[in-house]
């Protein structure tokens, strides 16, 4: 599984990536994001998190350095204990949230993605 960013032709990189790059340029190639480290910009505990998902469920915006680019990312912590400036990684995971949660069909509120990590 690839947690994949949208290079543009100007050179900027997005993720989520979209169809149309900031500068209105087109897709030009993926990156794969879980090859790559990031450092935790800012993060923060919510204890109060939708149906299915862990509490607390503890998040971070991320930032990737890709070839000098900067790319950033919002996701869960594995953990509690980091801090601004630590170096952390994706970690993929089949369950962001338990899928019998909730009032839907369990089989509509499968979520897989990232998590990120930190590097000892």
């Amino acid at each position: 599984m690839t947690m994949e960013a949208t290079r543009y032709a100007d050179g900027s990189i997005s993720y989520p990536g979209h169809p149309v790059g900031p500068d209105g340029s087109e897709p030009v190639e993926t990156v794969d994001l879980s090859e790559y480290t990031a450092t935790v910009v800012t993060w923060t505990t919510s204890m109060s998190a939708p149906p299915g998902v862990r509490e607390p469920n503890h998040l971070a915006i991320v930032e990737f350095d890709v070839d000098g680019e900067p790319v950033r990312a919002l996701g869960q912590l594995t953990e509690a204990s980091v801090d601004i400036g630590d170096e952390v990684r994706p970690v993929y995971a089949d369950d962001l949230r338990d899928p019998n949660a909730g009032i839907r069909e369990p089989e509509s509120q499968t979520w897989d993605g990232y998590r990120f990590e930190p590097v000892e």
